[in-house]
C-alpha cells in the first residue's frame, strides 16, 4: 500500500478528530433526549421506559392466521383509541409462535389500569337508527361522531329489538373496490357475509330501512365505527358497506366486524409493570457503569500499546458513537440486557486491535521497520479477527433466533458491537496508525517489541489443569445433587423457568432480612392469603424483591395499594411480572436447544476453516467446560436463573471459543512455517510447538480478558438488580473463558494429536 505524506497523515487525523467530535456532539443530544424522556430519541424497552407488557395465548386449538392478525388489530385499536390519556403511539402488537400475541406499552401511567381494559373483550352490533317506539337510537355529537341516545344501552336495545345482528352472525367481511355503475371509477367499500340467521335478520331489517333510507349503526367496542345508509333491501347474506374514504379506512372497518365475531379466547401467560422510576434509575446507573468502565479501558490500551493503545482509544471512541447512532437510525429498541451487551462489546472490541498490534510487535522485534510492521501485523492478524469475531456472532444469532423479548435485544446489540469492532478495528485503527506513523511517529519505541519471548510449558501442567476444572464442575454436580435431595430445585429458577410473580418496591431505605421478614411479608401474606413468599433485599438500590405465586390483576392491584398505604412508595416505585409455569417450561427448553445450536454450528464453523476435526472437537469440549464452570456458579452461589441465564451462557460460549481461535490460528500458522506443514513433527517438537504458540498469545489473552472484565464489572459494581444478577456469572465465564482456551483447549489438541501420532506409529 502506498504510504502517506506527512501533509496527508496530519490531514487525515484533524479530519478523524473533527469526525468524532461530531459524533460525539450528536450522541450527547441522542443520550439527553432519551433520558428526558422525549420521542425524538432511542427506542426503550419496559425495563428502562416503564409501562406495561403481557402474552397472551389463544384457548383451544390453534387459531388461523386471518383470525390472530384480526386479534392483533383488536388490541392496537385498543389501545390506539380505548384506553385513553394511559396509552401510547409506541405500543407493540405482535404475535408470538402460533398461538400467542405480545403486548408491549412503555411509558403508561397506570398499568394496572392497561391490563385490566384490555382483557374486556370487544362486541360488535348492527344497530337500527329508530327503537320500536319510533325514538332514535344513537344521534350526532357535537365532536360529529355518533354517539348512543341518552338513556340507550345495549341492553336496553336488545330488549327493545333494534339490535339487528351481532358479531356472532358474521361469517366474514373484506375490504375491496366496487365499480360504479355510471362512472366505472372503483370506490371502496366492505363486502359483508352474514349467516343463515343473519342473513334472515338482516333481510327484515333493510327491507324496513330501504324505502326511506335509514342508517343501521355498526356499534364495535363502545363505539359507532360506521353509520351507513340502507338503499336496497339485501335478502342474499352478501351486504356491500360503501362510503369509505379510501381502502385502508374500509380494510378497517372490514377487520372490526371480523373481530367482533372472533371465536378466540385469549389467555394470560405472563404480564410485567415496570414503574418508571425503576426504568429511569435502570438506564443511569448502566450509562454511568459503561463510561467508568470506557475510559479505565482507555487508560489501560494507552499504558499497554502506547502510540498503538492512542489510536485504539479514538477508533474505541467512534466505535461507542456510532453504536448510539445506529440505535436511533435503525429503531432498534434498547433494553437493560442491551445496554449490557453494548457494555460488553466494547470490552470485546478491545480484543481485535489487541490481536493486530501485538503481531505489530512481534514485527518489529523480528527487527522490521516500523511501516513493515504495521502493514504485515494487520495482515498476521486478519484470519483470527475474522474467525473469532464470526463464531461470536453465531452465539448472537442463535440468541437471536430462539430468543425473545430481552434476550433477543441483547443478542441484537451484541451482533451490532461485533461487525462495528471488525470494523473499527481492521479500517479506522489502520488507518489511524498509518496517520499517526506519517505525521512524524516513526521510533519503534512508541510502538513497542516483542523480543526473546519466554516459552511456558503448558503442555506439561495438563494434568493439573484438568484436575482442577473437574474438581469445580464436581462441586456443582455435588451441589445441585444435594439440594434437590433436601426438596429444593438443583437450580434456583427464578419466575421465568418456574412461574409465579414477582414483585420489586424501591423502599426509601435499606431494609434488613429481619424488618422484611417482619415487616413486608406479613402484609403480602395477608393480601394474598398465602405464607408460599420469598422476600429478599438488594441494598444498593434499596430494592426489595417479593416472590409468590402467581397472583391474579384483583390480587396485584391489592398488594400495589397495601404497599403503598404501608411503607409510603409512588406506584412509579412498584414493578411486578407474571410468568405462567407453561412460559417456565418452555425456556428451559429453549435454553437447552440454543445451547446444543450454537455448539453445533461453531463445531461445523472451526472444522470448515481449520480442515481438522480436532480444532472443533478441542474447542467445543473446552466450551462446554465453560458453560459447565458457570452453570457450577450459579448452583453454588444459587443465582437466579432467569432469561439472563440463556444470554449469559451463550454469551460466555462465543466469548470462549473467540480466545480459543486466537491460539488455534497461531498453532495453524505455527504449523504452516514448520516444514510438510508440521505432518512430520514428533511429539516433543508438536508439543514445544503448541506451548509456543500459546505463549505468543499469551499477553493477548490477559489484555482482552483484562478489558472485558472490566467492562463486566463496572455492572456489577454499578449496575442496578437485574444486571448484576447477569454481570457476576459472565464475569466468571470471561475469566474460566480465559482460562479454557490457554490451559484447556490447546492440551486437548495436543492430546488427539498424540493419540493419532501414537496410532501412525505402531
Amino acid at each position: 500500500m502506498k504510504r502517506m505524506k506527512k501533509s496527508q497523515g496530519i490531514a487525515v487525523l484533524c479530519i478523524m478528530v473533527a469526525i468524532i467530535g461530531f459524533f460525539g456532539w450528536y450522541t450527547y443530544g441522542i443520550i439527553n433526549r432519551t433520558k428526558e424522556g422525549k420521542k425524538d430519541a432511542i427506542k426503550l424497552g419496559l425495563d428502562l421506559a416503564g409501562g406495561v407488557s403481557i402474552t397472551y395465548q389463544v384457548k383451544g386449538n390453534t387459531p388461523s392466521e386471518k383470525d390472530m392478525q384480526d386479534t392483533i388489530v383488536k388490541l392496537q385499536n385498543r389501545i390506539e383509541n380505548d384506553l385513553g390519556e394511559n396509552t401510547t403511539t409506541e405500543a407493540n402488537v405482535y404475535k408470538v409462535g402460533d398461538n400467542r400475541i405480545s403486548v408491549e406499552i412503555p411509558g403508561v401511567k397506570d398499568a394496572n389500569a392497561i391490563l385490566e381494559q384490555l382483557g374486556t373483550p370487544g362486541n360488535l352490533y348492527f344497530i337500527r337508527s329508530k327503537g320500536t317506539d319510533g325514538t332514535e337510537n344513537y344521534t350526532m355529537g357535537s365532536d360529529g361522531a355518533y354517539v348512543l341516545a341518552k338513556g340507550k344501552t345495549i341492553k336496553s336495545l336488545k330488549a327493545d329489538g333494534s339490535i339487528v345482528v351481532s358479531g356472532s352472525d358474521v361469517k366474514d367481511a373484506e375490504g375491496g373496490y366496487q365499480s360504479d355503475q355510471t362512472t366505472g371509477k372503483q370506490t371502496p367499500v366492505v363486502q359483508l357475509s352474514l349467516d343463515k340467521k343473519g342473513t334472515k335478520a338482516f333481510a327484515e331489517a333493510t327491507t324496513a330501512a330501504a324505502p326511506t333510507h335509514d342508517t343501521i349503526g355498526i356499534y364495535y367496542d363502545g363505539k359507532f365505527v360506521s353509520v351507513p345508509s340502507v338503499n336496497d333491501a339485501i335478502a342474499s347474506g352478501q351486504a356491500v358497506i360503501t362510503g369509505e374514504k379510501d381502502i385502508d379506512a374500509a380494510n378497517k372497518l372490514a377487520s372490526y366486524i371480523r373481530i367482533g365475531g372472533l371465536d378466540i379466547q385469549l389467555k394470560e401467560i405472563s404480564s410485567e409493570v415496570v414503574g418508571a422510576s425503576l426504568g429511569a434509575n435502570s438506564l443511569s446507573t448502566s450509562l454511568f457503569a459503561g463510561i467508568i468502565g470506557l475510559l479505565i479501558v482507555m487508560i489501560f490500551m494507552v499504558m499497554a500499546y502506547r502510540i498503538l493503545g492512542l489510536a485504539a482509544d479514538i477508533a474505541l471512541a467512534l466505535y461507542t458513537e456510532l453504536i448510539i447512532c445506529i440505535l436511533y437510525w435503525f429503531g432498534i429498541t434498547l433494553t437493560l440486557p442491551g445496554i449490557a451487551g453494548i457494555v460488553l462489546s466494547i470490552g470485546m472490541a478491545v480484543d481485535a486491535n489487541a490481536i493486530i498490534f501485538t503481531r505489530i510487535k512481534e514485527e518489529i522485534g523480528l527487527g522490521h521497520s516500523v511501516a513493515s510492521s504495521i502493514e504485515t501485523g494487520f495482515h498476521k492478524a486478519m484470519s483470527a479477527i475474522l474467525d473469532g469475531n464470526i463464531t461470536t456472532l453465531i452465539a448472537a444469532a442463535v440468541l437471536g433466533v430462539v430468543g425473545t423479548g430481552t434476550v433477543k435485544g441483547f443478542a441484537i446489540t451484541l451482533a451490532i458491537g461485533v461487525v462495528l469492532s471488525m470494523f473499527t478495528a481492521l479500517f479506522i485503527s489502520k488507518l489511524l496508525i498509518r496517520s499517526i506513523f506519517a505525521s512524524g511517529a516513526k521510533s519503534d519505541k512508541l510502538y513497542g517489541r516483542v523480543r526473546n519471548r519466554r516459552i511456558m510449558k503448558f503442555i506439561k501442567r495438563k494434568v493439573v489443569f484438568a484436575s482442577v476444572s473437574l474438581l469445580v464442575i464436581c462441586s456443582g454436580i455435588v451441589a445441585m445433587i444435594a439440594y434437590a435431595a433436601n426438596g429444593k430445585k438443583a437450580l434456583a429458577y427464578s419466575l421465568e423457568f418456574a412461574g409465579g410473580t414477582q414483585t420489586t418496591v424501591v423502599m426509601d431505605k435499606n431494609y434488613t432480612v429481619e424488618e422484611i421478614n417482619d415487616d413486608v411479608v406479613p402484609i403480602v401474606a395477608d393480601v394474598i392469603h398465602s405464607h408460599d413468599i420469598t422476600a429478599q433485599a438488594v441494598n444498593q438500590d434499596n430494592s426489595v424483591v417479593i416472590k409468590t405465586k402467581t397472583l391474579a390483576l384483583k390480587e396485584r392491584e391489592a398488594l400495589n395499594k397495601a404497599i403503598i398505604s404501608k411503607f409510603k412508595v409512588k406506584e412509579s416505585d412498584i414493578a411486578s411480572k407474571n410468568i405462567s409455569a407453561t412460559i417456565g417450561s418452555e425456556m428451559r427448553r429453549t435454553s437447552l436447544i440454543a445451547v446444543l445450536a450454537s455448539v453445533f454450528f461453531m463445531l461445523i464453523y472451526i472444522w470448515f476453516r481449520f480442515k481438522d476435526i480436532r480444532f472443533g472437537s478441542s474447542a467445543i469440549i473446552a466450551l462446554l467446560h465453560d458453560v459447565l464452570v458457570t452453570l457450577t456458579m450459579y448452583a453454588l452461589f444459587r443465582l437466579s436463573v432467569g432469561s439472563a441465564f440463556i444470554a449469559c451462557i451463550l454469551t460466555v460460549i462465543g466469548y470462549s471459543v473467540n480466545d480459543t481461535i486466537v491460539i488455534f490460528d497461531r498453532i495453524r500458522e505455527n504449523l504452516r512455517n514448520k516444514p510438510s506443514g508440521g505432518e512430520k513433527l514428533n511429539m516433543a517438537e508438536l508439543e514445544d510447538l503448541a506451548d509456543r504458540s500459546i505463549s505468543e498469545t499469551f499477553t493477548r489473552s490477559l489484555s482482552t480478558s483484562f478489558t472485558t472484565a472490566v467492562m463486566v464489572l463496572m455492572l456489577l459494581i454499578f449496575g442496578v438488580s437485574n444486571i448484576r444478577e447477569f454481570a457476576f456469572p459472565l464475569l466468571v465465564g470471561v475469566v474460566c473463558g480465559t482460562y479454557s482456551s490457554i490451559c484447556i483447549a490447546t492440551e486437548l489438541w495436543y492430546v488427539m494429536k498424540r493419540a493419532a501420532y501414537k496410532k501412525a506409529h505402531k
